[in-house]
């Protein structure tokens, strides 16, 4: 889970992406819809582009695309280790779970679904 922490003070955040990686498929993507309103009702000052940037980001490392530097080159275990890491910015990562699914891909869809979507 990708969660947004406009205020790290006061321990509000919003759910905003997924991140999936089965490494048996050799299966490493991520979703993400930022809701705007809920953001900003809890920021109203938060910069909402910095947040889409670096949620692009978060996309171009799953996709290995060298627009996102030394860490696009890294195998996809270590890309996903690196994007779960915990840090203090904006964008946080929740700590990561474990499960097993049939369709990374569906399950990553269902993920947003019950996790993100309101």
């Amino acid at each position: 889970m990708l969660r947004v922490v406009p205020r790290i003070e006061r321990g509000e955040r919003v759910n905003v992406g997924v991140v999936l990686h089965c490494r048996s498929r050799g299966f490493l993507d991520v979703r993400c819809e930022p809701d705007d309103r809920r953001l900003l009702a809890l920021a109203p000052d938060l910069d909402l582009p910095a947040v889409r940037q670096h949620l692009e980001f978060v996309r171009l490392v799953c996709a290995g695309d060298p627009a996102s530097g030394y860490v696009a080159g890294l195998p996809q275990e270590e890309r996903f280790g690196w994007l779960v890491s915990p840090s203090s910015t904006i964008v946080q990562p929740s700590p990561s779970h474990t499960g097993l699914c049939a369709d990374p891909a569906e399950t990553l869809g269902w993920l947003l679904d019950r996790l993100v979507r309101v």
